[in-house]
């Protein structure tokens, strides 16, 4: 049957303006949203009773390891990597995602529907990230936006990679030194090709293009004071940009709001220690909400379980932030961050049919659950 109709939950459309909370029924009709309504008739489709529960978009995790990484074996895989060179921006991370990887099952379970990949961060200039579904066999068919993003490291990470074989970048100055001379090579490219020039085929500088014409963001991994330096250099450029993990974020909010860029704050749940995580403030999430800025939640899973969303929106929630706007930070911001707001993140007619049905409310209910998760308007989970 290629309708289905659920009835009667309390609909978080995830959409602008009032009135975006509302009990109600979703039609879905050949893999996309046909109706959202108070009330909806359809006799020949599948009816699933969602009486007393919450239906939501699937949800969104815009930045994770999984595939790439894999810790379920006696051997662990690490393909996420090339630390060959500091630069490997060419390198596009589907070719390291094992679709089969156990998470990716984990996740559709826990209602997170769609996820951005990433390479990194052990290099300057990580490679490509890609957004997939969650449920399927091949990562190829999978996957709805290729690339989606550059994925660039500050830190201590390439910093560390590096430095380990006393080789450029060994030293903050020298991640600094690798991000703008990369950026103005990669411009240097792009003029000479718009000139029609001759030049030599450079992959890597074929992979940062896309960022310059601001057709894709660049995703940088930094903390502190390194979102400084992303800020500087991306500005520079006129590339959009998105600030990863952003512990720190408190002590250069202005300079973030003035930027314009967008955070993917997290993971929430990670150990305070010295260096990058020394400073794991919560309370960004809502400092910068409340300012306008687009802020996501991300687990960088596997490095922190799928299922640790639930804890991020709760984390957020403690600190004061709404639960509707918590629950947005992982549906309808990453899916404006991906430029992919047209498919993904909320429920409106013309959408991709990723559902999620759930007993309890995320973020307030400890026991909240899902019931069914819906991909492309499959059901591939039932409780």
């Amino acid at each position: 049957m290629d309708k289905i109709l659920i009835k009667g939950g309390t609909l978080y459309t995830m959409t602008d303006g009032e009135n975006n909370i509302f009990h109600g029924d979703v039609l879905v009709e050949n893999g996309k949203i046909a109706q959202v309504a108070p009330e909806i008739v359809c006799e020949d489709a599948q009816v699933i009773d969602a009486n007393g529960n919450y239906v939501l978009p699937g949800l969104i995790d815009a930045h994770t390891h999984i595939g790439l990484f894999d810790f379920n074996h006696d051997s662990s895989v690490k393909d996420a990597n090339e630390m060959t060179d500091p630069v490997t921006a060419a390198m596009d991370a589907r070719y390291s995602i094992n679709s089969k990887a156990r998470e990716l099952k984990v996740a559709y379970e826990h209602g997170i529907t769609t996820m951005l990949f990433t390479p990194g961060s052990g290099n300057v200039f990580c490679g490509q990230a890609i957004v997939a579904k969650t449920y399927g066999d091949n990562i190829f068919e999978m996957t709805i936006k290729a690339p989606a993003a550059v994925k660039i490291a500050l830190g201590g990470n390439p910093k560390n990679t590096y430095g380990d074989m006393k080789r450029l970048p060994m030293t903050r100055m020298g991640v600094a030194n690798v991000l703008w001379e990369t950026f103005r090579k990669a411009k240097e490219y792009l003029d000479k090709q718009n000139r029609g020039e001759e030049q030599d085929y450079d992959a890597n500088m074929e992979a940062i293009i896309p960022a310059l014409k601001g057709e894709i963001p660049c995703k940088i991994h930094c903390t502190q004071y390194d979102m400084i330096t992303a800020i500087e250099v991306a500005k520079a450029y006129g590339v959009k940009f998105s600030l990863e993990h952003a512990w720190g974020a408190t002590d250069y909010l202005d300079e973030i709001v003035e930027s314009g860029c967008d955070i993917c704050y997290g993971p929430i749940a990670t150990y305070r220690s010295p260096g990058e995580r020394r400073k794991v403030d919560v309370e960004a999430v809502k400092m910068l909400d409340d300012r306008g800025v687009n802020v996501a939640m991300i687990t960088d899973s596997p490095i922190l379980s799928e299922e640790s969303l639930y804890h991020h929106i709760g984390e957020a929630v403690r600190e004061g932030v709404s639960q509707e706007r918590a629950v947005r930070m992982v549906t309808i911001n990453p899916a404006r961050q991906l430029n992919l707001d047209d498919r993904l993140g909320s429920l409106e007619v013309g959408k991709d049919a990723d559902i999620v049905i759930m007993k309890g409310k995320l973020g307030l209910d400890t026991d909240a659950k899902v019931l069914y998760t819906m991909v492309d308007g499959k059901i591939v989970y039932q409780a």
